[in-house]
């Protein structure tokens, strides 16, 4: 054998056992992924509580790293294998090339933002919450009846106003407010005794403080509204088809509706009953 052959032999050689060493250390084709053997997912900067503990979604803890961790596992990769990076809310849904393989960050499917990006089936669909201030005598509410009296308000065009109406149908009529910064102004100033707005939202309202010392109550419980939370991918992602079945999975076998009672109910928004 000649020393050309040879060392063509050889080349051959170490390429593929490349080849095999990349495929090895994560799930998924070499090209599905930024980073070959690697998943990378992307949250916002920060990322808040409840939908991810203490800003780290590396821990695992909060909603969407659970969701995250667990689709990873479906896709074949081992924890170690996820790599986080951090993505702005409207830099994500952007048309143009990305540095992640999904990204959570309460994301809902939109005709608008499927012409720039694609989008899992829905990990997580958000209820209406009623959010006032913990010196409230509104705070204890156990179920819809308790808030009958109170004074509710709701952002203008959102779909909380009808859900109050036919769930809660409180004694006084509904205060509608141009947006959320009015709505959380007019709960501070003793205007309104509590908001209704969704999930997402009103833990956002507490956790930048627009209420203060403000308290989520809880959840209505309807299966009326709310947006329908989808993990997000690069258009045409050859890992979308693959992150759907990986979700239609685990709300199939139970598992979404474990993380969204431990990381939403348990962590301050308990399903309220009508009594």
């Amino acid at each position: 054998m000649s020393r050309k052959i040879t060392l063509g032999v050889i080349a051959l050689a170490a390429a593929a056992a490349l080849a095999l060493t990349g495929c090895a250390s994560g799930g998924g084709n070499a090209g599905d992924t930024v980073t070959p053997g690697k998943l990378t997912i992307a949250t916002g900067e920060p990322a808040y509580s409840p939908w991810t503990v203490d800003n780290k979604p590396e821990n695992g803890e909060g909603l969407e790293p659970a969701v995250a961790y667990a689709v990873a596992e479906k896709l074949g990769y081992k924890k170690e294998d996820v790599v986080w990076v951090r993505t702005t809310f409207d830099g994500a849904i952007a048309p143009g090339p990305k540095d992640f393989d999904l990204n959570l960050q309460q994301y809902s499917a939109t005709p608008e933002r499927e012409k720039a990006v694609d989008f899992s089936s829905p990990y997580y669909v958000t209820k209406q919450s009623v959010v006032t201030t913990k010196s409230s005598k509104f705070s204890g509410a156990k179920n819809l009846a308790d808030l009958k009296d109170a004074h509710i308000g709701v952002a203008a065009g959102s779909t909380a106003l009808n859900i109050v109406k036919e769930e809660i149908n409180p004694s006084t009529e509904v205060q509608v407010f141009n947006n959320t910064d009015d709505l959380a102004a007019a709960v501070n100033n003793g205007q309104i005794d509590a908001l209704v707005t969704d999930v997402p939202t009103a833990f956002y309202i507490i956790d930048s403080e627009q209420v203060k010392d403000g308290v989520n109550v809880g959840q209505i419980d309807t299966t009326k509204g709310g947006d329908e939370l989808s993990i997000l991918l690069p258009k045409n992602s050859a890992l979308t088809k693959k992150v759907t079945e990986a979700v239609d999975e685990l709300r199939k076998d139970g598992s979404l509706d474990k993380f969204a009672q431990k990381w939403i109910a348990d962590k301050g928004a308990p399903v309220l009953p009508k009594k």
